[in-house]
């Protein structure tokens, strides 16, 4: 019994080493552990594992109308198949800012929504306009209170 001795301590020290980094696989309050992976690699992260990085402008191609929160920081964006727009930004001032700003402003601006749903750090939800139709997603920032990745998918409508 002996030699099993060390292969239980070295369980143990990993185990609590999940534990105590947060890197178990369960986490607490349905909190994701993990970064959305199309953000994680265009943004860069300060110390504290907050990203940090200068914004890209907006593309022409973003529709004029559709409201970004004043605090975003544009990632990343990638153009797609079928005229499709994906713009990835961080947004400072918390989910339930951002989560607000997205519920009232774009009905403001003559955006229905549609089929979303809210969850603790996580939110998403269809809109359109009579020329757009898209999707939004808030994901909050592991590490990193204050932040939230919001990320639009639009395409005109033809």
């Amino acid at each position: 019994m002996k030699p099993l001795a060390p292969a239980v301590m070295l369980t143990g020290a990993v185990l609590t080493g999940m534990f105590v980094t947060g890197c178990a696989h369960d986490t607490p309050a349905g909190k994701p552990s993990a970064v959305p992976s199309q953000v994680a690699n265009a943004a860069e992260t300060a110390p504290g594992g907050c990203p940090t990085r200068t914004s890209l402008p907006l593309p022409k191609e973003f529709p004029a109308t559709l409201p970004v929160p004043e605090r975003a920081t544009v990632t990343s964006v990638e153009h797609r198949s079928g005229n499709r727009l994906v713009v990835n930004t961080v947004v400072h001032g918390g989910f339930r800012a951002a989560l607000s700003f997205m519920q009232q402003r774009l009905p403001k601006a003559g955006y229905t929504p549609a089929e979303g749903e809210v969850e603790t750090y996580d939110a998403e939800s269809n809109f359109s306009s009579a020329t757009v139709a898209g999707r939004w997603t808030l994901r909050a920032v592991p590490g990193c209170p204050d932040a939230v990745y919001l990320t639009y998918l639009t395409s005109r409508k033809s």
